[in-house]
């Protein structure tokens, strides 16, 4: 605990500076884009807001003890620890929430959030997901 503020209360605060991002960018955008627009508008906002992100990461699958590259890549990783999947597709299912919890298990990381551009309000495209795996 720093300064007062717990784990959990510091990624969520992260976690909501990222989704204000999101929403500034689709209330910009507006659905029906390719997500790769959303993806370098999104990389645009968070950088303005002064976060650090990375796109494109690799995630390596660790498989009986050997390291494999499969070509598995993170949309974003924001601070080093909150990965951000983007969808632009007609509803998310639960494939796409599988993919994201795979990908913190991978990393190691705690939180995920799941961004579907994709809706008229951003609100209805948001899922946060949590690492089982992790403890805030």
């Amino acid at each position: 605990m720093e300064n007062g503020v717990t784990e959990k209360q510091r990624i969520e605060a992260l976690t909501d500076q990222i989704l204000g991002a999101a929403i500034e960018v689709h209330k910009a955008l507006g659905p029906g884009l390719l997500e790769s627009a959303y993806l370098s508008c999104l990389l645009h906002e968070l950088s303005v807001r002064g976060m650090r992100c990375r796109s494109e990461v690799a995630v390596p699958v660790l498989y009986k003890e050997v390291r494999l590259d499969c070509g598995y890549r993170l949309d974003l990783l924001v601070e080093e620890e909150v990965v951000v999947e983007l969808k632009a597709v007609e509803s998310l299912l639960p494939i796409h929430s599988a993919q994201v919890i795979t990908y913190l298990r991978l990393t190691g990381k705690a939180v995920g959030l799941l961004l579907n551009f994709n809706v008229i309000l951003l609100k209805d495209g948001i899922k946060r997901l949590i690492n089982p795996a992790v403890t805030l």
